[in-house]
This record gives structure tokens, C-alpha cells and sequence, in this order.
């Protein structure tokens, strides 16, 4: 980024803009005229920016969809479950296309109205994500993107030049790196239990969930992008200068989204072939992901078994030690780490929760970047999922479409120079 452009940055002590792209489950809680029957009935992103507003870290606030006609709704599903539930919360946000427009291409407007190192966080289909991250770098934004980041190694690379050329930090969100679980799991695999060995890891959802994601389930993304992302992000983020994946497989199960008229699986299982970098001796991680679960006492299964020379680790995280029975709901495992919304005294108190903490910690980032306090790459450092340190999860999950698409034959990752970075994704030839 030019001088000139740099100067144009507000400084520490201003307060970060931004625009959230998408207007969903995960930003509003609003899926279908009212409240997502999940564990976020009051969205994530979009309390957290108005909580963080409240607390001077935020300023301008701002919205974008492609169907406008849905914005009255929201609006009045954010007072009802945000306004009306924590005091001090000031709601005023700009929303994009207008609340009698269906614009695709809103996001375009959107961003036009913001300026150098103001802040884009992008909870759109998996499909859009690199138009839009693309769109918001090129006018100078700070970029974070939901799970997968992209969909290809390619697109995937692209982000990651055009974010050198303006300079701007461009991260995946992925809140189980600040779970304290996950996160001292990570440490522990880094210090005590030598090479890798073995991953088993399971998520699954309710199969309401292909309601919810009916508008591109099967047809611009599957399962193994959707949930899978979380457990390859936490092993390239575990084995970051351990081991490298170099083989994947992909596997799947079919018939209940077949019966609802979706054609896309069910399940998919992705059998990844890692390389630990020391003694290029071999371990295997297997990832299942599956959004045609019974509903149970929770509403996503989530869990991990870790093996290393050294030792292991069993990770249960939908299943924290507590539980809730209140009459006229079913009974649940609850887990206040993710996100606390019952507020104490009146006012939101879930500061705490990883859910949170992931959107709050990028926010810090840019307004340090803006300040020149730190530069982007110091981010690079595993403190946040930035689009440099994420490649090889990419490579993966695209790895591992391209092997369901192939009949289950292994597609092996290929490497550059600095034998980290993947450069290429090939089918295995045996």
C-alpha cells in the first residue's frame, strides 16, 4: 500500500468500522423469518460488533445481504433478541441492498462506502467468499472470511498476493482456536507428545440443518467444507512446522439429503495422509463431518482423539459438564465457553466466550496494523488463522472434493521451495 493510502488509516485509538457481509445464522441468528433453531437463536457476529461498539472498540456498523425485503425482519428479530435482552446496545447499523431490493451484487455498493483499513468480515455461501474477500481487499479493507476461506489452492493464493499488494490483514475465523480446550490440546501435542501418529475427528449437525443451507447444500458447497474445515484448520495449526499433509482421500455416505430432493451427501470422510517433517515418517489423520444427525442434547457433536509418539489426547467439546432441563425445553448440554448469552445484571457478559474472543482479537489486529503498531505478518505467528498460515487446510478439503468427485481416488498435495507451502494438487498415481 502506497503512503498516501497508509496515511489515510485511523490510528489506535480509533474505532474500527465494519462492514459484515452476509446476513445469516451466524450474523443474525434470523434464518427463515425467525429465530435459527440452534445453539445461536441470537447470531454471533452481529451482537459481538455492537457489544464491541459499546465497549469503544467499534464505530460504524454496517450489513449486507442479497435480499433486502428481508432486513425489516431482522431488524426487528435483533431488538427482540439483542436490544430488548442487554442494555446499552446500540443497534444502528447500514444495511445493503435496500429493504425492497434482491441484489446479488450488493456487496459491491456495500463496500464502496468504506475506506482504507475499515474492517469486512464475510459469513456468506462457501462460493462467494473469494468475489467478495477479493472485492473488499482491492478497496483497502481488513478482511476476515468464515471457514473454508476459499474453495480452491488457487483463489486461495490469489488472497494471499492481493493482501500483500494493500497491505491488509486477511484471516479465517475459526473460534476453536480460542478455546481453551483446543488451544491447550494444541500446546500439548507442540511440547510433549512428539510426531504425529493418528487424528480421529468427528462434527456432525441436526438434519434440520439442510433446511437451513438448502440454497447451496450440494450444489456450491458440501458437509466436508462446512464442518471438516474446523478440525483441518486445528491440525495444520497443531503441526505447523511438524508435519505436512501430502495424501488425501475422500469417502462418503449418502440417502437421507437424496430423499429431501438434495443431491449432495450425507456424510463425507477424508482420510489424510500426513508427513512429519523430521524423519518424513508417516501418520494418518481421518476427518467426518455429517449434517444428518439425530437432534440430541446438543446441537453439534464435536469431538477429537490425538496421537503422537509421545502420548495422546481425547477431546470432547460438545460435552463441557453441564447440563440444563427448564420446562418446555428439551434437555441440553449447554456450553456457556462458546458463547454466554444469559446476561448478568442486564448487561451481555459473554466477553469471555471463544466465540467472541475469535472476532475481537481480529478487530485489536487492525486497528493495530492501522496504528503501525504491528505489522501484518507479525500475525503470522499462529495467533490468528490469517490467509499466509491456512494453506494447506485449503489444499485439503479441495483435495478431498476433488477425490469424492473421482470416485475415491487420493489426490496427493505438492509442495514448492520451502517444502511447507502447497503449490499444486494432483491425482495419485499408483
Amino acid at each position: 500500500m502506497s503512503s498516501a493510502d497508509s496515511n489515510k488509516r485511523p490510528k489506535l485509538d480509533a474505532r474500527a468500522n465494519v462492514l459484515m457481509v452476509g446476513t445469516g445464522e451466524y450474523t443474525t441468528g434470523y434464518v427463515g423469518g425467525t429465530a435459527a433453531d440452534s445453539d445461536k437463536g441470537a447470531g454471533v457476529v452481529a451482537l459481538t460488533m455492537f457489544d464491541l461498539r459499546r465497549r469503544g472498540k467499534v464505530e460504524r456498523v454496517g450489513m449486507c445481504g442479497v435480499n433486502g425485503k428481508k432486513f425489516p425482519g431482522i431488524r426487528s428479530h435483533m431488538q427482540k433478541n439483542i436490544g430488548d435482552v442487554y442494555k446499552g446496545m446500540d443497534l444502528t447499523c447500514d444495511t445493503y441492498p435496500s429493504d425492497d431490493t434482491v441484489n446479488p451484487k450488493a456487496f459491491v455498493d456495500a463496500i464502496a462506502t468504506y475506506k482504507p483499513g475499515d474492517v469486512a468480515i464475510i459469513f456468506t455461501p462457501d462460493d462467494t467468499h473469494y468475489e467478495i474477500a477479493l472485492a473488499c481487499i482491492n478497496q483497502g479493507l481488513h478482511v476476515m472470511v468464515t471457514k473454508p476461506i476459499v474453495q480452491t489452492l488457487e483463489h486461495h493464493v490469489n488472497l494471499i498476493k492481493a493482501a500483500k499488494e494493500k497491505n491488509v490483514l486477511v484471516s479465517m475465523e475459526v473460534h476453536k482456536r480460542w478455546d481453551p480446550f483446543y488451544a491447550d490440546a494444541r500446546d500439548r501435542a507442540r511440547s510433549q507428545l512428539g510426531n504425529f501418529q493418528y487424528m480421529y475427528a468427528y462434527m456432525s449437525q441436526p438434519k434440520h440443518q439442510l433446511e437451513t443451507f438448502k440454497a447451496w447444500a450440494g450444489k456450491s458447497s458440501d458437509i466436508s467444507y462446512y464442518l471438516n474445515s474446523h478440525h483441518i484448520d486445528f491440525s495444520e495449526w497443531t503441526l505447523e512446522g511438524i508435519a505436512r499433509p501430502v495424501r488425501v482421500t475422500g469417502t462418503s455416505s449418502t440417502g437421507v439429503a437424496h430423499s429431501k430432493g438434495m443431491q449432495t451427501e450425507d456424510s463425507i470422510t477424508l482420510t489424510v495422509q500426513w508427513e512429519n517433517l523430521n524423519d518424513k515418517t508417516l501418520g494418518c489423520a481421518v476427518y467426518t463431518s455429517s449434517w444428518v444427525a439425530p437432534k440430541s442434547d446438543v446441537h453439534s457433536q464435536q469431538r477429537f482423539f490425538y496421537m503422537g509418539t509421545n502420548g495422546e489426547i481425547n477431546v470432547d467439546q460438545a460435552h463441557r459438564g453441564m447440563t440444563v432441563a427448564c420446562d418446555g425445553k428439551p434437555f441440553g448440554s449447554v456450553n456457556p465457553l462458546f458463547m454466554k448469552y444469559t446476561p448478568t445484571n442486564g448487561m451481555f457478559s459473554g466477553q469471555g466466550s471463544y466465540g467472541v474472543k475469535s472476532f475481537e482479537c481480529f478487530i485489536d489486529a487492525c486497528r493495530e496494523v492501522n496504528s503501525g503498531a504491528k505489522t501484518v505478518e507479525a500475525f503470522d505467528d499462529g495467533s490468528l488463522a490469517t490467509a499466509c498460515t491456512t494453506v494447506q487446510g485449503t489444499a485439503i478439503l479441495e483435495a478431498g472434493r476433488r477425490s469424492l468427485d473421482a470416485d475415491g481416488r487420493p489426490f496427493d498435495i505438492v509442495y514448492g521451495e520451502d517444502e511447507h507451502t502447497p503449490v499444486d494438487i494432483r491425482p495419485h498415481e499408483f
